[in-house]
C-alpha cells in the first residue's frame, strides 16, 4: 500500500497565448475549477497506476473541499485520513501558455493544518511506501518520515517546491526525487546525496528523461517520450506517483521509473494535472513507445496489482 502524505488544492486554471512578464497582464481564454495539489496528484496518479493509496491531508469546510476530494474518492483512494479544518481548501493559480509551459502560485490555506500525528502507527507497517511532498508543514512530513522510517516502511520525498534538507533527513529517506531546479538547491553533488539515501536520488529533466543517481554509485538514465506537450502541468507529480506505484509492485527500479515517465508524457497530452492522468493500460501501452523498451516492459507495468475500487472517508 502507498500512504500519500500532502497537500490536496483546486487548481484554478487560466490559459494564456504567452506567459506574462512580471508587472504585465494578459488576457486568457475561459478558465477552468480542476482538482490538484502535489499530494493529491501523486496520490491519484499512483491510484490509476492500480496501486492501493491512502491519502492523508486537511481541505476545509467550504465548497472547494468537494472539488479537490471527489476525483480522489471516484478512483478509490481511501480518505479517511483527510481532516477538516477551518481554514479554506489550498488554492493554486496556474497560468499555461500556449507552448504547454506554466506558472503557479500556491495559497496553502488547510493544508497548513496537515498533521502526522493524524496517521495511527497501525498504517505504518514494512509493507507501506510513505510519500511526502513539500506542500504541507515540513516538520509534520520530517516527523511522519521518522516513524515510517522507524516502523520499516519505504520512504520517498519529492522535493517540491524546494526547500533546504537537513542531513538527517536524508538519513529517513530511501528515494529523493527532484527537477533540474530543485536537485540544485542540494547542498552537495547529486552522487553524493545519493549515497546518503536508502535507494537513491532521481531527476526528472523534461523532455531530457530521468536520472537515478544510485547509492551504489551507479547512474540509470531514462529517456522521455517523445511528444508534442500541451500542457506540462502535473508531469511531475505524475511521474512520481506512477514511481510509486512500481516500487510498491515490487519492479526493478528501471522499470518503474520507464513506466513513471511513460506516464509523466502522457500526463502532458491533455489541459490540468489530474484530467490528464493516464491510466494502467495507457502507461504500459507508452512504454514500448519508449527508446530502447523492452517487451518485457508491457507485462511488468501491467503487472501493477489492480485492486477494486472503494470509498474512503472525508
Amino acid at each position: 500500500m502507498i500512504l500519500v502524505f500532502g497537500s490536496l488544492n483546486v487548481d484554478l486554471l487560466v490559459p494564456v497565448g504567452r506567459l506574462p512578464s512580471p508587472g504585465e497582464t494578459v488576457l486568457g481564454g475561459d478558465y477552468g475549477l480542476l482538482p490538484g495539489g502535489k499530494g493529491a496528484n501523486q496520490a491519484l496518479a499512483a491510484r490509476r497506476a492500480g496501486a492501493m493509496v491512502a491519502m492523508a491531508g486537511a481541505v476545509g469546510t467550504d465548497a472547494f473541499a468537494e472539488v479537490a476530494l471527489a476525483r480522489l474518492r471516484d478512483a478509490g483512494v481511501d480518505l479517511d485520513l483527510v481532516r477538516r479544518t477551518a481554514r479554506p481548501t489550498g488554492c493554486a493559480a496556474i497560468m499555461v501558455g500556449a507552448d504547454g509551459e506554466n506558472l503557479i502560485a500556491v495559497a496553502s490555506g488547510a493544508n497548513h493544518d496537515a498533521r502526522a500525528a493524524d496517521i495511527p502507527d497501525a498504517v505504518l507497517r514494512p509493507q507501506t511506501l510513505v510519500l511526502c511532498q513539500m506542500e504541507v508543514p515540513a516538520e509534520e512530513s520530517w516527523s511522519l518520515l521518522r516513524r515510517a522510517h522507524q516502523a520499516g516502511c519505504r520512504t520517498m520525498l519529492n522535493l517540491a517546491p524546494a526547500t533546504p534538507l537537513d542531513p538527517e533527513v536524508l538519513g529517513l529517506l530511501d528515494i529523493l526525487v527532484a527537477n533540474e531546479g530543485e536537485a540544485a538547491t542540494l547542498a552537495a553533488a547529486p552522487a553524493t546525496v545519493a549515497a546518503r539515501l536508502g535507494v537513491g536520488l532521481i531527476v526528472t529533466r523534461g523532455a531530457a528523461g530521468v536520472i537515478a543517481y544510485r547509492r551504489d554509485g551507479s547512474r540509470l538514465d531514462t529517456p522521455a517520450l517523445a511528444i508534442n506537450p500541451v500542457d506540462t502541468t502535473g508531469a511531475g507529480d505524475t511521474f512520481t506517483g506512477v514511481l510509486a506505484a512500481g516500487l510498491d509492485a515490487d519492479l526493478s527500479l528501471a522499470d518503474a521509473m520507464r513506466c513513471g515517465s511513460a506516464a509523466a508524457g502522457l500526463a502532458c497530452l491533455g489541459p490540468g494535472a489530474q484530467n490528464a492522468m493516464p491510466d494502467q493500460a495507457a502507461i504500459s501501452a507508452a512504454v514500448l513507445r519508449l527508446p530502447r523498451a523492452r517487451p518485457s516492459l508491457r507485462r511488468e507495468c501491467a503487472g501493477i496489482p489492480r485492486v477494486p475500487r472503494g470509498t474512503g472517508g472525508a
